[in-house]
């Protein structure tokens, strides 16, 4: 029996891709570039790792830009902010990025950490999870509310 994709899970879809974008972007511009304290690869020159935190930039608004694109091009989509579907696919998209950029990158790869060389630098891994487990944690509360609305 074939699947067909509903209006409001376009809605879901495309804020998720954006939420992960966003999230993405407003790491590289708080973390990388506004507080320096780190960027996306610092096992290098600083040539690379400006490189690297481009390339982050460029995945982000590639990531944004789509998801505006799903979201925009449906007229029959419901993107307004007060759209619990909206909302839950912004954050778990949020919480999505951030989690596996910080599982995969400070944990298992290690080719960066939230604070680099800190004496805390795992404390602050953490609190980044933990925070990345909240956007999820909102998102899918949001997510039960879109689904009751429904």
């Amino acid at each position: 029996m074939p699947s067909t994709i509903s209006r409001s899970d376009y809605t879901f879809i495309g804020a998720f891709i954006f939420g992960m974008g966003l999230i993405g972007m407003l790491d590289g511009i708080v973390f990388h570039q506004i507080l320096q304290w780190h960027s996306t690869y610092m096992l290098t020159n600083r040539f690379n790792q400006i490189v690297s935190d481009g390339l982050l930039h460029l995945i982000t608004t590639g990531l944004m830009v789509t998801g505006a694109i799903l979201l925009w091009t449906d007229p029959a989509t419901d993107k307004r902010l007060s759209n619990p579907r909206f909302l839950s696919g912004l954050f778990f998209g949020a919480g999505t990025f951030n989690f596996m950029e910080g599982v995969i990158d400070h944990h298992l790869l290690q080719i960066h950490h939230v604070r680099h060389g800190h004496p805390y630098q795992t404390q602050y891994d953490l609190a980044f999870d933990l925070f990345a487990i909240l956007l999820l944690f909102i998102g899918g509360v949001l997510y039960r509310m879109a689904q009751k609305i429904r």
